[in-house]
């Protein structure tokens, strides 16, 4: 099997050879059942072609929302709507592009594959598929049951309910009905009173169990348990919307179902930059809640990279250096390797970090914070700070814009104080494309805020949109700046820590355990 997308460079458009085309499986919805190999092939891709069935949420988790557009749905005039995505398909790859067909649960399974490869195949286009966690595991796996069993389920069939009202694919459900085992019916909500009828005619006991289930992996997914007499009625009366799995011989809960947390059902926007949201996504999903990706903050390179070296050649005349954030760790750790550079250059400097996360950053760059206030801000840095030293020297490895606080402080206590912008922090000046129409295709909830030049970037782009949501703020210096902007948070963390945010959420929203 040949690596992932060869060659370092996006080919450019028109150049030949042609791009290839990766058959992604984008599993139920959840981000987290996404493999490793669909998520490289994401990150990678030039262009994702999605179906409707992979929610807004995970096309934001894994950073793909700007890169993406919506798979032809047929021209209506009897055009297949996989014949007219495989032409897409080809017409994207031709020009050079690597591209992502990303398709929801697996892509072999009831979603008109070999249509979609068959113009690549007249195109002389590579393909290649990438498996993902089908609907009829995922669904069992959500209700907390096993698809098979030694004792009274020995097999499994998938057919698509589609077939059950006389269409040209028609699912012989009679004959299926003396088939022993589980039967899985994807896409069987529309029809679900004509295929279960059709069991029960069949000879299928009516009292065989039945579990449907909703938007496997979404934040609204729905589980429901009824029988095969019944089933329609109860899928009615719960308003399971499509897509739902029907798992026919199977009873929910036959095993322990994953525990949920106090956010469960909950989706909250997630506005930090890149490369700073590991922690309070993870908060977030221990939680339950589904993060929503949107950084409305991107981090680059230092404004002047030669005043970041020139602070790291006289790091050692310094008592000591502070680090303002995770990002001005990881710039200026990533700096020292670059100069080939470790921790002996920094000489007896000690080392102070604003906040836990800037204290682990350090740690991962293999060096050791000697202190970190109470207090997680700027304010509690120049407190712990300020009878650190005599008269000492101080360099702030900080962003290229921010607040003076920390500075004017330690200067106020009679130090000497150097400052070096180890990156830039620049606010969005617009929405990416996309971006708008799959939040208004979301149920967000929530809206966190970790900092005060996020707080006027989600005001500027939002408008007055951002009042459909509640909205989290880490701290009280950025809730200020919310207020000032005319927003009120509607939680703030008691710590500003991603952990203390989430916490508050749950308590703004009367579910704190």
């Amino acid at each position: 099997m040949s690596a992932f997308f060869p060659g370092d460079a996006t080919p450019s458009l028109g150049r030949s050879p042609p791009g290839r085309v990766w058959f992604v499986g984008a599993g139920p919805g959840s981000p987290d059942l996404l493999t490793l190999r669909a998520l490289d092939c994401l990150e990678r891709a030039d262009v994702i072609v999605h179906d409707t069935l992979v929610p807004p949420s995970l096309l934001a988790r894994t950073g793909a929302v700007e890169r993406c557009i919506a798979a032809p749905r047929g021209d209506g005039h009897g055009v297949d709507p996989g014949t007219a995505t495989g032409e897409l398909l080809a017409r994207l790859a031709t020009t050079g592009r690597r591209v992502v067909r990303l398709k929801g649960g697996d892509p072999g399974v009831f979603a008109r594959l070999t249509e979609e490869i068959a113009p690549l195949d007249a195109a002389g286009i590579h393909w290649e598929i990438v498996p993902g966690v089908t609907a009829a595991l995922a669904a069992a796996a959500a209700a907390g049951a096993s698809l098979t069993s030694r004792q009274g389920s020995s097999s499994l069939t998938l057919v698509t309910g589609h077939g059950a009202a006389g269409t040209e694919d028609r699912v012989d459900f009679g004959a299926l009905a003396s088939v022993p085992g589980t039967l899985a019916v994807y896409m069987g909500v529309e029809q679900v009173r004509a295929w279960a009828g059709a069991l029960v005619a069949a000879g299928r006991d009516p009292d065989t169990p039945v579990t449907l289930v909703s938007h496997c992996g979404w934040p609204d997914q729905r589980i429901v348990g009824s029988n095969l007499a019944a089933c329609a009625s109860a899928a009615a009366t719960a308003d399971c919307p499509p897509p739902t799995v029907a798992l026919v011989g199977l009873a929910p809960g036959a095993l322990a179902p994953r525990c949920s947390g106090p956010l469960t059902g909950r989706t909250v926007l997630v506005t930090r930059p890149r490369g700073q949201t590991d922690d309070l996504v993870r908060a977030l999903e221990a939680a339950g809640a589904t993060p929503y990706l949107l950084p409305l903050v991107t981090i680059g390179p230092p404004p002047d990279g030669a005043a970041l070296d020139r602070a790291i050649d006289a790091a050692d005349r310094y008592d000591w250096i502070v680090f303002a954030s995770a990002n001005g760790v990881d710039a200026f750790a990533g700096r020292l390797r670059a100069m080939s550079r470790d921790g002996r250059a920094l000489g007896t400097a000690r080392l102070a970090a604003i906040g836990g996360a800037t204290a682990r950053a350090l740690a991962t760059a293999g060096l050791v914070c000697d202190a970190v206030p109470d207090l997680e801000q700027s304010e509690g840095l120049v407190d712990l700070l300020s009878g650190a030293a005599h008269r000492g020297r101080f360099l702030l490895v900080r962003a290229d814009a921010g607040r003076d606080v920390l500075a004017t402080g330690l200067r106020a206590a009679g130090h000497h104080v150097d400052e070096v912008a180890a990156y830039t922090s620049r606010p969005l000046e617009s929405l990416p494309p996309g971006a708008r129409a799959a939040l208004d295709a979301t149920a967000i909830d929530w809206i966190t805020v970790t900092s005060g030049r996020i707080a006027e970037a989600a005001c500027r782009l939002f408008g007055d949109g951002i009042r459909r949501w509640r909205v989290a703020s880490i701290s009280p210096v950025t809730s200020a700046m919310l207020r000032r902007l005319g927003v009120e948070p509607d939680a703030e963390a008691l710590r500003p820590t991603a952990a203390a945010l989430v916490e508050a959420i749950a308590v703004a929203d009367g579910r704190a355990e």
